[in-house]
């Protein structure tokens, strides 16, 4: 009875990778939900309905994790880096989820090669999230930790610069008002994904900073 009343540490970083793991499988769907574009709805609805699949069971992991730091007297990191740290990974899944279903509400036959460019990006930046968090535990591993957050940093800018790119052609190119709002929309939720995966690599450089 005396050891429900010890100080414990919740297994975290496990959870973390499970989270990251579902957020790479959410970049391949995204990458090809964008790529499947004019081939038929049917393919559209499948990768649509995959992700949103993914984004459900990483919330599992999100309540899980808020479950566990609640029980859980002594944390690996700080309390608030935790919450801080899931919270981000999470959006990174919901942003996935509502360009997924922003394609099918807005009906998307075709996406220009940019918008499949930056789908790319979103996924290079999950797989670096999805590292970095592996690493996590073992401050051993900070050179390398920092070294994948300026990676994903610089994921971030490039896809700023496509996003600028592709609107800046879209006003140029589309002579149709509505196609140019939804795919202005589209190429805007697309570099977003890539601001949360900035987010969480900014939470992991500040605790690498931290406890290094």
């Amino acid at each position: 009875m005396f050891g429900r009343f010890m100080p414990k540490e919740g297994n975290f970083f496990e959870l973390f990778n499970l989270h990251a793991h579902e957020i790479v499988e959410g970049g391949k769907e995204l990458v090809a939900l964008m790529n499947s574009l004019g081939e038929g709805a049917t393919d559209l609805r499948n990768h649509a309905a995959a992700i949103d699949a993914i984004e459900k069971k990483a919330d599992g992991y999100t309540r899980d994790t808020i479950q566990l730091l609640h029980k859980t007297f002594i944390t690996p990191l700080d309390r608030e880096e935790i919450h801080e740290l899931i919270s981000n990974m999470d959006d990174i899944l919901d942003l996935m989820q509502d360009t997924a279903e922003s394609v099918s509400l807005y009906d998307v036959k075709s996406v220009p090669v940019e918008a499949k460019q930056l789908a790319e990006i979103c996924l290079a930046c999950a797989e670096r999230v999805k590292s970095a968090v592996a690493l996590l535990p073992k401050m051993e591993n900070a050179a390398t930790l920092l070294k994948i957050c300026e990676e994903i940093d610089r994921l971030e800018s490039d896809a700023d610069r496509v996003m600028r790119s592709a609107i800046s052609k879209l006003f140029r190119t589309e002579r149709d008002a509505v196609t140019l709002i939804k795919m202005k929309a589209i190429f805007e939720l697309l570099e977003t994904i890539t601001d949360r995966c900035e987010d969480v690599a900014n939470v992991i450089q500040g605790i690498v900073i931290e406890n290094a």
